[in-house]
């Protein structure tokens, strides 16, 4: 058995150290070591897109990423979106568009959406089809989805 990994990173704005196995995925460790449940394990093999967490600036599949490599790294979660004044616009944009089912995929396309608005706030509907693509929806489609995100531009403009 291998021994833990010390790790010391930054998630959701907080500093956080934890012991890892050597071989467990960032998405086991959100989950099962820090107990930050909102990403979701539904293929854990890099291909539906509920496990998504933007690590330093960029969207990456938690589940394909291990735990020890985020040593020194800015981690963000859906838990870390909702502000002391409510939801972020996100978030509730998706409310809104009744752009969620079952919700094991809700957590990645809002975090998806979010790390594309960051880089391209007036994003067209065919680059959020794109940018989205891989965050899978078994349940509601992907047009209420779209429409959200869009719905949100505006209100990520008037929050800067």
């Amino acid at each position: 058995m291998a021994a833990k990994v010390h790790v010391a990173a930054t998630i959701n704005g907080e500093p956080v150290e934890f012991l890892c196995e050597p071989r467990q995925s960032l998405l086991e460790v959100l989950r099962d070591e820090l107990k930050l449940t909102g990403s979701k394990e539904g293929c854990n093999n890099g291909n539906c897109g509920a496990c998504s967490v933007i690590l330093d600036g960029l969207l990456v599949d938690a589940c394909i990423v291990l735990g020890a490599e985020v040593d020194g790294c800015t981690v963000e979660t859906i838990e870390g979106l909702m502000g002391s004044d409510g939801l972020h616009p996100l978030q509730q944009t998706f409310l809104e568009n009744a752009a969620l089912q079952c919700g094991v995929c809700t957590p990645g396309f809002i975090m998806a959406g979010k790390a594309l608005l960051e880089k391209n706030p007036e994003a067209s509907e065919g680059d959020i089809r794109h940018w989205c693509a891989g965050n899978l929806c078994r349940c509601t489609g992907y047009d209420k989805i779209v429409r959200a995100i869009l719905d949100a531009e505006p209100q990520l403009e008037v929050k800067k």
